[in-house]
């Protein structure tokens, strides 16, 4: 007599509790929590593709109580969060610093950016110089930062000393993100500037830190804006 052979079956085993593919995080960061468009907006984004609206926009300003070069004017909470940076920087060893540039006004910018046609070129101008109405430094958020004593200021060897590096890693605790990073041109229009700081609150500093996203362009997906659309 034939053995009877078992059929395949699919097993019937109960899945093991807590074994199984990791769900994907449900993403909380509110994106939209502030305007991206309003020039008096925290998170106001402005480069060759995004003028300020009016372009002669001016925002409330105070003069921060930090060592600076000129006069250290800036938005209200961007001050008072500089001048906490600034202490920790000292306190944790990263040495002085010193506000090189904050806010210019349209007329400023004006001034400026002529200087810097005259001087390397309409090319390089603006590979390094924002045209009148197209500033971030024009919102009160911006601001570029120095050593004390006073090296490297505003060139790309400041990245190297203590307090480019310290601000590099820390300047997100205090709601700061260095605006223009290395290698990011395409997007941002402008040359690796590692002096230049923006203020955007700890909130989204620290959400861009912790999800390495290095631009707000790249964060808000907006498109890149390498140079000027006229």
């Amino acid at each position: 007599m034939q053995e009877l052979q078992p059929s395949p079956s699919t097993s019937t085993e109960a899945p093991v509790p807590g074994v199984g593919p990791t769900p994907s995080p449900t993403p909380t960061f509110d994106k939209k929590q502030f305007s991206i468009d309003d020039p008096a907006s925290i998170w106001v984004v402005v480069n060759k593709l995004r003028p300020l609206q009016p372009v002669d926009y001016q925002p409330v300003l105070v003069a921060a109580n930090v060592t600076h070069v000129y006069a250290p004017l800036m938005r209200p909470d961007a001050a008072a969060a500089l001048e906490r940076m600034f202490a920790a920087g000292a306190a944790e060893g990263a040495g002085g610093m010193q506000l090189q540039n904050s806010y210019r006004s349209y007329a400023t910018q004006v001034a400026v950016h002529r200087q810097q046609v005259a001087q390397d070129g309409q090319a390089a101008a603006d590979a390094q110089s924002a045209r009148p109405g197209f500033s971030e430094h024009q919102t009160g958020y911006a601001l570029d930062i120095a050593t004390v004593p006073n090296v490297c200021a505003i060139q790309e060897c400041f990245g190297a000393t203590p307090q480019g590096r310290w601000l590099a890693a820390n300047s997100y605790r205090f709601g700061f993100i260095l605006r223009y990073p290395q290698g990011k041109q395409a997007v941002t229009g402008y040359i690796f500037e590692p002096w230049h700081f923006r203020y955007v609150g700890v909130e989204l500093a620290t959400e861009m830190h912790d999800t390495g996203v290095g631009t707000l362009e790249e964060f808000f997906g907006l498109p890149g804006a390498p140079d000027y659309a006229r």
